[in-house]
Protein backbone atom coordinates (compact mmCIF):
# COMPACT_ATOMS: atom_id res chain seq x y z
CA UNK A 1 0.00 0.00 0.00
CA UNK A 2 3.01 2.44 0.98
CA UNK A 3 4.85 1.59 -2.44
CA UNK A 4 1.30 2.77 -4.28
CA UNK A 5 1.28 5.61 -2.19
CA UNK A 6 4.54 6.80 -3.10
CA UNK A 7 4.16 6.59 -6.91
CA UNK A 8 0.75 8.75 -6.77
CA UNK A 9 2.09 11.08 -4.31
CA UNK A 10 6.21 10.88 -4.81
CA UNK A 11 6.68 13.80 -1.74
CA UNK A 12 5.20 10.60 0.64
CA UNK A 13 8.55 9.40 0.34
CA UNK A 14 10.66 12.35 1.65
CA UNK A 15 8.10 13.27 4.75
CA UNK A 16 9.39 11.28 6.80
CA UNK A 17 6.89 8.80 8.05
CA UNK A 18 8.58 6.45 10.27
CA UNK A 19 5.66 4.15 10.71
CA UNK A 20 3.25 2.23 8.70
CA UNK A 21 0.43 0.71 11.64
CA UNK A 22 -1.89 -2.41 9.55
CA UNK A 23 -4.71 -4.25 11.42
CA UNK A 24 -7.74 -5.40 11.25
CA UNK A 25 -10.86 -3.23 11.23
CA UNK A 26 -14.78 -3.93 11.85
CA UNK A 27 -17.50 -3.20 8.93
CA UNK A 28 -20.90 -3.04 9.36
CA UNK A 29 -23.91 -4.11 6.49
CA UNK A 30 -24.52 -0.28 6.24
CA UNK A 31 -21.11 0.92 6.28
CA UNK A 32 -22.15 3.31 8.93
CA UNK A 33 -21.23 3.06 12.55
CA UNK A 34 -23.14 1.55 15.68
CA UNK A 35 -24.21 4.04 18.40
CA UNK A 36 -26.46 4.46 20.82
CA UNK A 37 -28.41 2.27 23.75
CA UNK A 38 -29.18 -1.06 22.49
CA UNK A 39 -32.94 -1.69 22.20
CA UNK A 40 -33.10 -5.21 24.12
CA UNK A 41 -30.62 -3.86 27.09
CA UNK A 42 -31.15 -1.05 29.15
CA UNK A 43 -28.38 1.72 29.88
CA UNK A 44 -26.16 -0.56 27.25
CA UNK A 45 -24.69 1.72 25.50
CA UNK A 46 -22.65 0.58 21.88
CA UNK A 47 -19.85 2.35 19.88
CA UNK A 48 -18.13 0.05 17.44
CA UNK A 49 -18.80 -0.88 13.50
CA UNK A 50 -16.30 2.37 12.84
CA UNK A 51 -16.09 0.62 9.35
CA UNK A 52 -12.15 2.58 9.24
CA UNK A 53 -13.09 5.80 10.99
CA UNK A 54 -12.79 4.77 14.40
CA UNK A 55 -9.51 7.42 14.61
CA UNK A 56 -11.04 9.85 12.94
CA UNK A 57 -14.43 9.65 14.68
CA UNK A 58 -13.71 8.87 18.00
CA UNK A 59 -13.38 11.66 19.91
CA UNK A 60 -16.80 12.76 17.94
CA UNK A 61 -18.19 9.97 18.77
CA UNK A 62 -17.26 9.86 22.23
CA UNK A 63 -18.85 13.20 23.16
CA UNK A 64 -22.02 12.04 22.10
CA UNK A 65 -22.37 8.98 23.88
CA UNK A 66 -21.51 10.31 26.91
CA UNK A 67 -23.60 13.10 26.26
CA UNK A 68 -26.58 10.51 25.76
CA UNK A 69 -25.19 8.45 28.77
CA UNK A 70 -25.85 11.80 31.01
CA UNK A 71 -28.90 13.00 29.48
CA UNK A 72 -30.57 10.00 28.34
CA UNK A 73 -31.35 11.02 25.00
CA UNK A 74 -28.94 11.88 22.00
CA UNK A 75 -27.44 15.40 21.76
CA UNK A 76 -28.34 15.93 17.86
CA UNK A 77 -29.76 13.87 15.10
CA UNK A 78 -27.72 10.75 15.09
CA UNK A 79 -30.21 8.48 13.16
CA UNK A 80 -28.03 7.25 10.14
CA UNK A 81 -25.75 5.88 12.96
CA UNK A 82 -28.04 4.54 15.42
CA UNK A 83 -28.38 0.90 16.93
CA UNK A 84 -31.70 0.99 16.26
CA UNK A 85 -32.03 1.09 12.17
CA UNK A 86 -31.30 -2.62 12.48
CA UNK A 87 -33.67 -5.25 13.68
CA UNK A 88 -34.14 -8.97 14.21
CA UNK A 89 -32.84 -9.52 10.35
CA UNK A 90 -29.33 -8.59 11.98
CA UNK A 91 -29.04 -11.74 14.24
CA UNK A 92 -28.57 -13.59 11.01
CA UNK A 93 -24.93 -14.21 11.32
CA UNK A 94 -24.69 -15.09 7.26
CA UNK A 95 -26.80 -12.18 6.27
CA UNK A 96 -24.55 -9.80 8.26
CA UNK A 97 -21.56 -11.44 6.61
CA UNK A 98 -22.72 -11.57 3.74
CA UNK A 99 -24.44 -8.11 3.44
CA UNK A 100 -21.02 -6.37 5.27
CA UNK A 101 -18.75 -7.89 2.63
CA UNK A 102 -20.95 -6.03 -0.04
CA UNK A 103 -20.54 -3.00 1.58
CA UNK A 104 -16.91 -2.94 2.52
CA UNK A 105 -16.36 -3.62 -1.01
CA UNK A 106 -18.54 0.14 -1.75
CA UNK A 107 -15.92 1.62 0.66
CA UNK A 108 -14.32 3.43 -2.04
CA UNK A 109 -16.31 3.23 -5.21
CA UNK A 110 -18.87 5.86 -6.32
CA UNK A 111 -21.60 6.08 -4.85
CA UNK A 112 -24.98 6.62 -7.03
CA UNK A 113 -27.87 8.10 -5.49
CA UNK A 114 -30.43 5.47 -5.16
CA UNK A 115 -28.18 2.55 -5.15
CA UNK A 116 -29.37 -0.42 -3.60
CA UNK A 117 -27.43 -3.49 -2.09
CA UNK A 118 -27.89 -6.84 -4.37
CA UNK A 119 -26.57 -9.50 -1.80
CA UNK A 120 -28.85 -11.66 0.36
CA UNK A 121 -32.01 -10.53 -1.65
CA UNK A 122 -34.89 -11.28 -1.57
CA UNK A 123 -35.24 -12.50 2.29
CA UNK A 124 -38.47 -10.48 3.24
CA UNK A 125 -41.29 -10.76 0.83
CA UNK A 126 -45.01 -9.42 1.27
CA UNK A 127 -47.31 -11.82 0.19
CA UNK A 128 -48.04 -9.85 -3.46
CA UNK A 129 -43.99 -10.12 -4.62
CA UNK A 130 -44.70 -12.89 -7.10
CA UNK A 131 -47.96 -10.71 -8.57
CA UNK A 132 -45.63 -7.52 -8.65
CA UNK A 133 -42.88 -9.15 -10.35
CA UNK A 134 -45.56 -9.91 -13.16
CA UNK A 135 -46.39 -6.02 -13.24
CA UNK A 136 -42.29 -5.66 -13.74
CA UNK A 137 -41.58 -4.31 -10.37
CA UNK A 138 -38.11 -3.13 -10.11
CA UNK A 139 -37.52 -3.77 -6.32
CA UNK A 140 -35.42 -1.95 -3.40
CA UNK A 141 -34.71 -3.39 0.22
CA UNK A 142 -35.80 -1.77 3.13
CA UNK A 143 -34.93 -3.34 6.57
CA UNK A 144 -34.91 -7.06 4.70
CA UNK A 145 -38.28 -6.50 2.47
CA UNK A 146 -38.32 -6.41 -0.43
CA UNK A 147 -40.44 -3.22 -1.70
CA UNK A 148 -41.83 -2.02 -5.63
CA UNK A 149 -39.79 0.70 -5.73
CA UNK A 150 -41.01 1.36 -9.55
CA UNK A 151 -42.56 -0.89 -12.22
CA UNK A 152 -41.24 -0.61 -15.74
CA UNK A 153 -42.86 -0.31 -18.92
CA UNK A 154 -42.63 -3.26 -21.98
CA UNK A 155 -40.12 -0.58 -22.88
CA UNK A 156 -37.48 -0.73 -20.17
CA UNK A 157 -35.44 -3.23 -18.94
CA UNK A 158 -37.04 -4.14 -15.49
CA UNK A 159 -33.72 -2.90 -13.74
CA UNK A 160 -32.13 0.22 -11.87
CA UNK A 161 -29.13 1.72 -14.43
CA UNK A 162 -27.33 4.03 -12.36
CA UNK A 163 -25.98 7.72 -12.94
CA UNK A 164 -25.40 10.63 -11.57
CA UNK A 165 -28.03 12.30 -14.06
CA UNK A 166 -31.76 11.19 -14.24
CA UNK A 167 -32.14 7.26 -14.31
CA UNK A 168 -33.66 4.75 -16.87
CA UNK A 169 -36.59 4.90 -13.85
CA UNK A 170 -36.88 8.71 -13.81
CA UNK A 171 -39.72 8.90 -16.59
CA UNK A 172 -41.87 5.71 -15.45
CA UNK A 173 -42.04 7.10 -12.25
CA UNK A 174 -43.26 10.15 -13.61
CA UNK A 175 -46.12 8.06 -15.29
CA UNK A 176 -46.95 6.15 -11.76
CA UNK A 177 -46.66 9.67 -10.24
CA UNK A 178 -49.47 11.33 -12.57
CA UNK A 179 -51.73 8.20 -12.66
CA UNK A 180 -52.51 8.60 -9.29
CA UNK A 181 -52.95 12.23 -9.54
CA UNK A 182 -55.61 11.74 -12.34
CA UNK A 183 -57.07 7.98 -11.56
CA UNK A 184 -56.13 5.66 -8.43
CA UNK A 185 -52.97 3.60 -8.38
CA UNK A 186 -52.75 0.65 -5.20
CA UNK A 187 -49.36 0.52 -3.36
CA UNK A 188 -48.16 -3.00 -1.33
CA UNK A 189 -46.88 -1.15 1.84
CA UNK A 190 -46.89 -4.13 4.12
CA UNK A 191 -43.94 -3.62 5.53
CA UNK A 192 -45.18 -0.61 7.57
CA UNK A 193 -43.78 -1.33 11.24
CA UNK A 194 -47.31 -1.93 12.97
CA UNK A 195 -47.83 -2.04 16.66
CA UNK A 196 -51.07 -2.15 19.29
CA UNK A 197 -51.06 -0.48 22.68
CA UNK A 198 -53.51 -2.21 24.98
CA UNK A 199 -53.88 -1.77 28.54
CA UNK A 200 -56.03 0.33 31.03
CA UNK A 201 -53.48 3.33 30.89
CA UNK A 202 -52.83 2.94 26.99
CA UNK A 203 -54.55 6.62 26.79
CA UNK A 204 -52.15 7.95 29.51
CA UNK A 205 -49.26 6.70 28.11
CA UNK A 206 -50.34 7.58 24.43
CA UNK A 207 -51.40 11.25 25.76
CA UNK A 208 -48.17 11.75 27.57
CA UNK A 209 -45.54 10.76 24.76
CA UNK A 210 -47.55 12.43 22.01
CA UNK A 211 -47.15 15.75 20.85
CA UNK A 212 -51.31 15.57 19.06
CA UNK A 213 -54.46 14.66 20.89
CA UNK A 214 -55.28 10.91 20.72
CA UNK A 215 -57.98 11.39 23.08
CA UNK A 216 -60.44 10.91 20.58
CA UNK A 217 -63.67 8.79 20.05
CA UNK A 218 -63.08 4.74 19.00
CA UNK A 219 -62.47 4.99 15.39
CA UNK A 220 -60.89 8.58 15.09
CA UNK A 221 -57.23 8.50 13.48
CA UNK A 222 -53.95 11.06 14.64
CA UNK A 223 -51.29 11.92 12.68
CA UNK A 224 -48.65 12.65 15.64
CA UNK A 225 -44.65 13.38 16.30
CA UNK A 226 -43.03 12.01 19.33
CA UNK A 227 -40.38 14.10 20.48
CA UNK A 228 -37.82 14.31 22.85
CA UNK A 229 -37.26 16.70 26.24
CA UNK A 230 -36.03 19.38 23.27
CA UNK A 231 -39.03 19.51 21.47
CA UNK A 232 -37.35 17.64 18.60
CA UNK A 233 -38.83 14.90 16.61
CA UNK A 234 -37.87 11.87 17.18
CA UNK A 235 -40.67 9.94 15.39
CA UNK A 236 -43.58 10.68 12.94
CA UNK A 237 -46.41 8.08 13.10
CA UNK A 238 -50.93 7.69 13.47
CA UNK A 239 -52.21 6.28 16.25
CA UNK A 240 -55.83 4.90 15.76
CA UNK A 241 -58.05 4.39 18.82
CA UNK A 242 -59.90 0.94 18.19
CA UNK A 243 -61.58 0.75 21.47
CA UNK A 244 -61.50 2.17 24.59
CA UNK A 245 -58.34 1.01 25.88
CA UNK A 246 -56.79 -0.41 22.36
CA UNK A 247 -54.68 1.79 20.05
CA UNK A 248 -53.17 1.09 16.61
CA UNK A 249 -50.02 2.57 15.49
CA UNK A 250 -48.22 2.60 12.18
CA UNK A 251 -45.42 3.74 11.63
CA UNK A 252 -42.13 3.83 8.53
CA UNK A 253 -40.65 0.05 7.77
CA UNK A 254 -37.15 1.31 8.76
CA UNK A 255 -38.13 2.50 12.07
CA UNK A 256 -39.41 -0.60 13.47
CA UNK A 257 -36.95 -0.68 15.98
CA UNK A 258 -36.95 2.48 17.15
CA UNK A 259 -39.85 3.57 17.59
CA UNK A 260 -41.17 0.56 19.12
CA UNK A 261 -38.04 0.74 21.39
CA UNK A 262 -38.53 4.61 22.31
CA UNK A 263 -41.87 4.16 22.87
CA UNK A 264 -41.34 1.66 25.25
CA UNK A 265 -38.37 3.43 27.06
CA UNK A 266 -40.44 6.60 27.48
CA UNK A 267 -44.20 5.07 28.30
CA UNK A 268 -42.19 3.66 31.52
CA UNK A 269 -43.03 0.09 33.28
CA UNK A 270 -45.30 1.98 35.96
CA UNK A 271 -48.36 1.99 33.80
CA UNK A 272 -50.62 -0.78 32.89
CA UNK A 273 -49.32 -1.30 29.16
CA UNK A 274 -48.17 -3.55 26.66
CA UNK A 275 -46.99 -2.96 22.98
CA UNK A 276 -46.47 -5.44 21.14
CA UNK A 277 -45.17 -5.38 17.34
CA UNK A 278 -47.99 -6.60 15.11
CA UNK A 279 -46.18 -5.73 11.69
CA UNK A 280 -46.35 -9.34 10.37
CA UNK A 281 -49.81 -9.92 11.31
CA UNK A 282 -51.10 -7.63 8.76
CA UNK A 283 -50.82 -6.79 4.94
CA UNK A 284 -50.98 -2.98 3.61
CA UNK A 285 -52.80 -1.92 0.46
CA UNK A 286 -52.75 1.52 0.02
CA UNK A 287 -55.56 2.64 -2.42
CA UNK A 288 -54.96 6.31 -3.50
CA UNK A 289 -56.16 8.84 -6.34
CA UNK A 290 -59.47 10.38 -7.36
CA UNK A 291 -61.35 6.98 -8.23
CA UNK A 292 -60.52 5.39 -5.27
CA UNK A 293 -63.32 5.51 -3.54
CA UNK A 294 -65.27 4.21 -6.70
CA UNK A 295 -63.20 1.05 -6.53
CA UNK A 296 -63.31 0.88 -2.50
CA UNK A 297 -67.24 0.82 -2.86
CA UNK A 298 -66.82 -1.55 -5.91
CA UNK A 299 -65.79 -4.51 -3.76
CA UNK A 300 -67.37 -3.43 0.14
CA UNK A 301 -71.10 -3.31 1.10
CA UNK A 302 -70.06 -1.11 3.71
CA UNK A 303 -70.64 3.32 2.79
CA UNK A 304 -67.58 4.68 2.11
CA UNK A 305 -68.81 8.16 1.04
CA UNK A 306 -67.51 10.96 2.67
CA UNK A 307 -70.35 11.54 4.97
CA UNK A 308 -70.03 7.85 6.43
CA UNK A 309 -66.37 7.83 6.22
CA UNK A 310 -64.33 11.18 6.38
CA UNK A 311 -60.56 11.35 6.45
CA UNK A 312 -59.00 10.92 9.37
CA UNK A 313 -61.38 7.98 10.61
CA UNK A 314 -60.75 4.55 10.87
CA UNK A 315 -63.43 1.22 10.13
CA UNK A 316 -63.19 -2.32 9.68
CA UNK A 317 -64.85 -3.11 6.54
CA UNK A 318 -65.61 -6.36 4.76
CA UNK A 319 -63.75 -7.20 1.39
CA UNK A 320 -64.01 -10.47 -0.67
CA UNK A 321 -65.04 -11.94 2.59
CA UNK A 322 -62.38 -10.66 4.96
CA UNK A 323 -62.50 -8.41 7.78
CA UNK A 324 -60.36 -5.26 6.62
CA UNK A 325 -59.26 -2.07 9.23
CA UNK A 326 -59.32 0.63 6.67
CA UNK A 327 -57.71 4.00 7.35
CA UNK A 328 -59.13 7.12 6.10
CA UNK A 329 -55.35 8.63 5.25
CA UNK A 330 -53.54 9.21 2.58
CA UNK A 331 -49.39 10.31 2.37
CA UNK A 332 -49.56 11.35 -1.31
CA UNK A 333 -52.09 14.28 -1.08
CA UNK A 334 -54.97 12.38 -2.89
CA UNK A 335 -58.70 10.85 -1.78
CA UNK A 336 -57.26 7.70 -0.60
CA UNK A 337 -57.43 4.74 2.53
CA UNK A 338 -54.73 2.33 3.91
CA UNK A 339 -56.01 -1.05 3.72
CA UNK A 340 -54.27 -3.28 6.69
CA UNK A 341 -55.58 -6.72 5.65
CA UNK A 342 -54.89 -10.06 7.66
CA UNK A 343 -51.64 -11.15 6.09
CA UNK A 344 -53.07 -14.33 4.44
CA UNK A 345 -55.89 -12.64 2.35
CA UNK A 346 -53.58 -9.66 1.30
CA UNK A 347 -53.34 -11.66 -2.57
CA UNK A 348 -56.75 -12.03 -2.84
CA UNK A 349 -57.75 -8.23 -1.44
CA UNK A 350 -55.30 -7.03 -3.93
CA UNK A 351 -56.98 -9.55 -7.01
CA UNK A 352 -59.99 -7.84 -5.85
CA UNK A 353 -59.29 -4.45 -6.26
CA UNK A 354 -57.42 -5.05 -9.55
CA UNK A 355 -60.67 -6.35 -10.86
CA UNK A 356 -62.70 -4.21 -9.37
CA UNK A 357 -60.83 -1.04 -10.64
CA UNK A 358 -59.98 -2.40 -14.09
CA UNK A 359 -62.26 0.28 -15.37
CA UNK A 360 -60.76 2.83 -13.77
CA UNK A 361 -57.77 2.28 -14.89
CA UNK A 362 -56.12 0.97 -11.38
CA UNK A 363 -52.34 0.28 -11.49
CA UNK A 364 -49.43 -0.62 -8.68
CA UNK A 365 -46.97 1.96 -8.15
CA UNK A 366 -43.83 2.05 -6.60
CA UNK A 367 -42.16 3.83 -3.48
CA UNK A 368 -40.62 6.19 -5.75
CA UNK A 369 -43.52 7.47 -6.72
CA UNK A 370 -44.87 7.49 -3.50
CA UNK A 371 -42.25 9.86 -2.48
CA UNK A 372 -42.27 12.15 -5.66
CA UNK A 373 -46.34 12.61 -4.59
CA UNK A 374 -45.66 13.41 -0.98
CA UNK A 375 -42.71 16.03 -1.64
CA UNK A 376 -45.19 17.41 -4.24
CA UNK A 377 -47.74 17.75 -1.61
CA UNK A 378 -45.24 18.81 1.29
CA UNK A 379 -45.73 15.76 3.74
CA UNK A 380 -42.50 15.57 5.71
CA UNK A 381 -40.72 12.33 6.00
CA UNK A 382 -38.84 11.66 9.65
CA UNK A 383 -35.07 10.98 9.19
CA UNK A 384 -34.76 13.59 6.07
CA UNK A 385 -37.11 16.19 6.01
CA UNK A 386 -37.79 16.27 10.06
CA UNK A 387 -35.21 14.85 12.80
CA UNK A 388 -34.60 15.02 16.43
CA UNK A 389 -32.86 18.23 15.54
CA UNK A 390 -36.34 19.62 14.64
CA UNK A 391 -39.31 21.08 16.42
CA UNK A 392 -42.71 20.65 14.88
CA UNK A 393 -43.15 24.46 14.94
CA UNK A 394 -39.49 24.83 12.67
CA UNK A 395 -41.01 21.76 10.52
CA UNK A 396 -44.07 23.55 10.41
CA UNK A 397 -46.54 20.84 12.06
CA UNK A 398 -47.39 23.19 14.66
CA UNK A 399 -51.03 22.40 13.94
CA UNK A 400 -50.23 18.71 14.70
CA UNK A 401 -49.49 19.57 18.50
CA UNK A 402 -51.84 19.83 21.75
CA UNK A 403 -50.49 23.30 23.19
CA UNK A 404 -53.83 24.58 22.86
CA UNK A 405 -54.78 22.00 25.53
CA UNK A 406 -54.37 22.01 29.18
CA UNK A 407 -52.23 18.64 29.37
CA UNK A 408 -48.85 17.75 29.48
CA UNK A 409 -46.72 15.84 27.12
CA UNK A 410 -42.81 15.15 26.70
CA UNK A 411 -41.21 18.14 25.17
CA UNK A 412 -44.04 20.79 25.99
CA UNK A 413 -42.28 22.79 28.10
CA UNK A 414 -39.39 23.60 25.49
CA UNK A 415 -41.68 24.03 22.87
CA UNK A 416 -43.23 26.99 25.05
CA UNK A 417 -39.43 28.52 26.16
Amino acid sequence: HMNQAITRVPALETVGIKQMINGPESFTPDGNFILGVAPECANMFVGAGFNAFGIAAGGGAGWALAQWAVDGEAPLDLWVVDIRRFSDLHRDRQWVRDRTLEAYGKHYTIGFPHEEYVTVRPRIVSPLYERLQKHRAVFGCKLGWERPNWFAPESVEPKDIYSMGRQNWFAPVGDEHRHVREHVGIFDQSSFAKYEMTGADALKALDWICANDVAKPVGRLTYTQLLNTRGGIEADLTVTRLGEDRFYVVTGTGFRTHDFSWIGDHVGNELDVTLTDVTEDFGTLSLMGPRARDVLAAVTDADVSNTAFPFGHAREISIAGHTVRALRVTYVGELGWELHVPIAATGEIFDALMAAGEKYSIRPVGYRALESLRLEKGYRAWGSDITPNDTPQEAGLGWAVKLRKNTDFLGRRALEE
